[in-house]
Order: structure tokens, then C-alpha cells, then sequence
């Protein structure tokens, strides 16, 4: 049976299910509308629970539309899967259900045991960027890495625009299986933050780090990453999914 955690655009959302607390906040930058999306499901019998963040490319509704479709999709295949699997179910549906090229997101999916089973290891997969972070109680670790023009460049030393930063190399409907970022953590276990770059990208590491730790519980670490990220200018949509893992 999946029992769904929390779907949100522009709503919080709060649910407590076989240890994991999980929260979401989504808000809209300097955009005429919130084009981000979250969704997570929990399969007691399996042990499982799945998490998506998209951002729908564009400020537009095909963009809105497509980044509901992909996170709902991805998390509810992914429990019983893979995460790569949730994302490649993700883009046939996008595929199948908008004919129209800028009906597209980036995307995060991730998928960890439940705290009531042995601990393991938490299947990250991603394209473009929104990103998914691990802190562990001593040390935030960043599992993805960007899809952009950027972080390509970057890789061969090659300095870039701010705007490049901005653009990306795979999306949902666009990547090829062997272009899906992918990553797993030793351990399940601490504090997750799955987001869209109106957060990642205004905030730095030091202090989303500071953020996670400090924050007594997932509800208030989403609530302070988008504040903060919304007070330091953010100017795109800002979502935060965080979800605790005890």
C-alpha cells in the first residue's frame, strides 16, 4: 500500500510516518507563478520511502504542469524501484501526456529505507539542478552535482558567465539513461534537504550547513532555508524539502 507524504506547490506540508518527519516549503520568487513541485511516498511493507523536488524549466504553465506530473510520478515509481527508475517513468509520462517540448522540469528523486528497517543506503538520482544534501550530524555532503554549463566548463577549468550557472545540460524530458546522475550515501540515517536552486543557488554550502544543524526540526529547517534564500534575493522560485531520517 503507498501512502502518500506530501504533495505541494505552494502549500507546507508536514507528516510524520514510520520515523521519518519530512516538511516542504515552496514559494514564489520573482516569477508570475510557483513552477517547482515536491512529492514523497512511503511503502511500510517494502521498507522504502521515496522523495521528488522538480523545477519546471520556464515561467510558464507547461513548465508547472510538467514539474507536478514528474515529481508525482518519480516518487510513486521509485518506491518500488529505483530511483533512476522513477526518473525514466517521469520522462515517459511528461513523453506521453504533453506533446509540447516546454513542458519540462529538472528533477531530484531519492530513496531510503524506512528508519524502522536496517540501516542502508539512501539512491539519489537527478538531472539538471536541483540537489539533493546529506548532513550527517558532523559533516553536510552535496550527493549531486549540477547539469549546467557551468559545472561542465568548470570541470575543464574554464571560467564562465553567472548566467551559465543557470543553464542546463539534461532535464526530464530531454536526458538518456546514461546521462541520469546518480549517487548513493553508506547510511540513510540524519537530515536530507532535496531543493530547486532558488535555494542551493542563493544560499551557500556554509550556510545550508548551518541551517540543518541548527534547526530543531525538518519542519523549521525548510521554513528557515526558504526564508533565508527569499531575504538574500532570491529571485526564482525557492523550495525546500527536508526530510529527517532517524
Amino acid at each position: 500500500m503507498h501512502t502518500a507524504v506530501t504533495t505541494a506547490i505552494t502549500r507546507r506540508e508536514l507528516m510524520r510516518l514510520t520515523g521519518i518527519t519530512a516538511h516542504s516549503v515552496s514559494r514564489r520568487g520573482g516569477r508570475s507563478l510557483n513552477a517547482d513541485a515536491v512529492s514523497g511516498y512511503i511503502d511500510s511493507a517494502l521498507g522504502r520511502s521515496a522523495f521528488a523536488v522538480a523545477d519546471g524549466i520556464g515561467d510558464h504553465l507547461l513548465a508547472a504542469r510538467a514539474a507536478r506530473t514528474a515529481a508525482q510520478v518519480a516518487a510513486r515509481v521509485a518506491i518500488g524501484g529505483s530511483a533512476v527508475a522513477g526518473l525514466l517513468a517521469a520522462q515517459q509520462q511528461l513523453l506521453r501526456e504533453y506533446p509540447e517540448p516546454s513542458a519540462d522540469s529538472c528533477m531530484v528523486v531519492a530513496v531510503c529505507p524506512t528508519p524502522d528497517r536496517d540501516d542502508g543506503p539512501c539512491d539519489i538520482a537527478w538531472v539538471g539542478d536541483c540537489r539533493a544534501y546529506h548532513w550527517n550530524g558532523r559533516v553536510l555532503h552535496q550527493v549531486t552535482s549540477d547539469h549546467t554549463v557551468a559545472e561542465m566548463m568548470s570541470a575543464r577549468g574554464v571560467a564562465v558567465a553567472p548566467r551559465m550557472h543557470h543553464m542546463v545540460t539534461t532535464s526530464a524530458r530531454t536526458v538518456r539513461l546514461e546521462t541520469i546522475g546518480h549517487g548513493s550515501t553508506g547510511t540513510g540515517a540524519g537530515r536530507w534537504l532535496l531543493s530547486t536552486d532558488g535555494v542551493h543557488k542563493t544560499l551557500t554550502m556554509s550556510e545550508i550547513k548551518r541551517i540543518l544543524a541548527d534547526s530543531g526540526s525538518a519542519a523549521e529547517a525548510a521554513d528557515t532555508l526558504v526564508d533565508s534564500a527569499l531575504r538574500a534575493g532570491a529571485t526564482d522560485n525557492t523550495t525546500a524539502l527536508v526530510f529527517d531520517h532517524r
